[in-house]
C-alpha cells in the first residue's frame, strides 16, 4: 500500500510508463481523483465509479482517433493550447485512468485575493464572470481589461467550433469546465473526457445549472430512455458557449431575472426559469424578466451594490453597448433560439461576431478607466466610454471593407476603427484568409498600421506591394504614408484584394 509522498509507477495500455505522487487525500472532483506526476507536466486521474465498456471504448478513441485527428492535422499544435485533452489510458484492475496535461501554469492564481486564499488555485471561469469576484475578491493584477474578455470568448468560440466540426459535443460547457488568464488572454477547455459522440457515447453528466440548455431542464424529470427526453449535444453546447460569452462580456446571467415562477418552491422556480419559462433578461418585446436599478438594490447586498450594480444595470450597459454583430447573435441565441436549438448560432458564427466586433473596439482616452476599451457605436454623434462616460475627442477614421467583384467594388459589412496602433492583416485584405488557426507566421505580419499626428490620421504601409490610392491611381508603396480623408479609397495590396473606404466620424 503506497503511503503519502511515495512515488508510484503504472503502464498503460499503450505499453508507455507513468510515475504519480500518492496523496492519501488526492485532488479530488465528481468523477475523478488526481495525482500530479513528480514534474507536475501531467495528471493520473483515476475514474471513482468502474467504467462499462461503452466508457472504455470512447475513451480509447478520446486517445486515439479523435484525438489525432484534432491535433495531427493543419494547425494542430494551435489546439494544445485550447483543450487539455486526455492522452492515455492506465487500467488497473478494475480501475481506470486517463493521463492529461497538466494545466499551464497562467491557469493558476499569482496574486490571487485580499480575502480570500485562492492563490496558486486554478482559474475557474467562476472567477471572472460574477463582478464580486472579479472586481472586489481578485487582485486587480488578475483581472485584464474588457478587451482580454474578447480574446477569451474568441477561443472558447474556435475551441467548441473545432469540436464540433469533429462531431464530438462537450456536453457540459460552463465556467466550471473553462480555466481563463485575463492577463495573457488565455483560456482552456478542460474535462474533455465527458464528450459526447450523439448516437454512439451517450452523456455521462445533465450539464452544470446556469449552463443547462432549456430544452434539457424542462425535461429533467423524465427517463434517461424516454424518447421525449432532451440530452445534451452539440446544440445544448451552443446555447452554454452564448451564456458564456454573454456572462464574460457584461458580468451577469442572460435568463436570472427579477420573475417569480413558483414562491414556495425555489428548486422548481429555478427549473421553470431556466428551461420551460426562460425569457432573456433584455428580451426587448418580453419584459417580464427584465429588472431595473431600484430590484438590484433590493436584492443584492448593500456591501456588493458598488461592484454588481454597474453590470446589473441594464440600461446603463445594455447587451448593445456590445456592437451590431454580437447583438444579432444574442437575440438568436436568448430569443428566437432559446426554445427552438436549431436556431441557435454555430460556434464558427461566434468566431467570426466576436472578430468583427474586436474590429470595432477603441481604447478609452481615460487612462484611469478600469475596462480600458469600448466597442465604437457608428451611430454615436459624440462616442463615449459607456462604462466611464469619457467622451471621445478626436476624429475617428472608419474603414469600411469591400471585396472586388468584376470590375467594381461590393459592401461587406465589415468595419474596422482606427486608433493609434491599429494594424491591418491579410485577413483584412485578402476575403480567402481567415484569422483562425490556420494563419501562418507570414500571415501574420501586418500589412498596414495607422497614427494620429498633429490632427492627421496616416496609414502607412508596411509591407503590400499593390496598394493603390483607386481616386488618383496613384501606387502606396510599402514604406510610404497616405493621410486619411473622409472618402479615401485605398485598396490594400495586390488587384482582387479588399478596397477600404474611408469614412470620418466625430470631426
Amino acid at each position: 500500500m503506497a503511503k503519502n509522498g511515495d512515488k508510484v509507477t503504472v503502464r498503460s495500455v499503450s505499453g508507455k510508463t507513468y510515475e504519480y505522487i500518492w496523496k492519501d487525500t488526492p485532488s479530488s472532483g465528481a468523477m475523478k481523483d488526481v495525482y500530479f506526476s513528480p514534474d507536475k507536466s501531467y495528471v493520473v486521474a483515476f475514474f471513482k465509479d468502474p467504467q462499462d465498456a461503452n466508457a472504455i471504448d470512447r475513451l480509447q478513441n478520446l486517445v486515439g482517433t479523435y484525438r489525432q485527428g484534432i491535433f495531427g492535422g493543419p494547425g494542430g499544435d494551435y489546439w494544445k493550447k485550447i483543450y487539455c485533452w486526455p492522452t492515455d489510458i492506465v487500467r488497473e484492475g478494475n480501475k481506470v485512468a486517463i493521463i492529461v496535461p497538466a494545466y499551464h501554469k497562467e491557469f493558476f492564481f499569482t496574486y490571487g485575493s485580499k480575502t480570500l486564499d485562492i492563490k496558486s488555485g486554478e482559474k475557474e471561469g467562476k472567477w471572472f464572470t460574477n463582478p464580486w469576484h472579479r472586481y472586489c475578491n481578485l487582485d486587480a493584477r488578475e483581472v485584464g481589461d474588457w478587451h482580454s474578455y474578447f480574446d477569451i470568448c474568441l477561443l472558447l468560440a474556435r475551441g467548441v467550433r473545432r469540436m464540433h466540426m469533429a462531431g464530438l459535443a462537450h456536453s457540459d460547457l460552463s465556467y466550471k469546465n473553462v480555466l481563463v488568464d485575463p492577463v495573457s488572454h488565455s483560456a482552456a477547455i478542460i474535462d474533455i473526457d465527458g464528450l459526447v459522440v450523439p448516437g454512439k457515447y451517450p452523456l455521462d453528466v445533465t450539464g452544470t445549472p446556469d449552463f443547462i440548455a432549456p430544452e434539457v431542464y424542462a425535461t429533467m424529470h423524465l427517463p434517461k430512455s424516454d424518447p421525449n427526453r432532451k440530452l445534451p449535444n452539440g446544440n445544448t453546447d451552443l446555447h452554454a458557449l452564448a451564456v458564456l460569452i454573454y456572462m464574460y462580456l457584461l458580468c451577469r446571467h442572460p435568463l436570472e431575472g427579477k420573475k417569480i415562477w413558483d414562491v414556495e418552491d425555489e428548486q422548481h422556480d429555478k427549473t421553470l426559469a431556466f428551461g420551460e419559462k426562460a425569457v432573456f433578461i433584455e428580451d426587448p418585446t418580453n419584459k417580464i424578466n427584465r429588472y431595473n436599478v431600484d430590484w438590484v438594490r433590493n436584492n443584492q447586498p448593500k456591501s456588493r451594490l458598488p461592484y454588481m450594480l454597474p453590470w446589473m444595470d441594464l440600461d446603463k450597459l445594455p447587451y448593445t453597448i456590445l456592437g451590431p454583430y454580437l447583438k444579432d447573435l444574442f437575440d438568436r441565441a436568448f430569443i428566437q433560439g432559446l426554445h427552438n436549438p436549431s436556431m441557435r448560432p454555430k460556434a464558427f458564427e461566434w468566431e467570426d461576431g466576436l472578430i468583427q466586433t474586436m474590429d470595432l473596439m477603441i481604447p478609452c482616452q481615460n487612462p484611469n478607466c478600469k475596462q480600458k476599451w469600448f466597442v465604437f457605436d457608428n451611430s454615436a454623434s459624440n462616442p463615449k466610454c459607456p462604462f466611464c462616460g469619457t467622451p471621445y475627442k478626436i476624429p475617428l477614421p472608419v474603414l469600411n471593407l469591400y471585396n472586388k467583384a468584376n470590375t467594381s467594388y461590393k459592401p461587406t459589412g465589415m468595419r474596422v476603427m482606427v486608433y493609434n496602433g491599429t494594424r491591418l492583416y491579410q485577413w483584412h485584405a485578402n476575403p480567402r484568409v481567415a484569422r483562425n488557426e490556420k494563419l501562418t507566421g507570414e500571415q501574420k505580419k501586418s500589412l498596414a498600421c495607422f497614427q494620429f499626428h498633429q490632427g492627421k490620421w496616416y496609414l502607412r504601409n508596411e509591407r503590400a506591394k499593390g496598394m493603390t490610392d483607386l481616386q488618383t491611381k496613384q501606387s502606396i508603396p510599402a514604406g510610404s504614408i497616405v493621410e486619411l480623408k473622409d472618402g479615401v479609397q485605398i485598396r490594400l495590396d495586390d488587384e482582387n484584394s479588399r478596397m477600404i473606404y474611408v469614412q470620418m466620424v466625430n470631426k
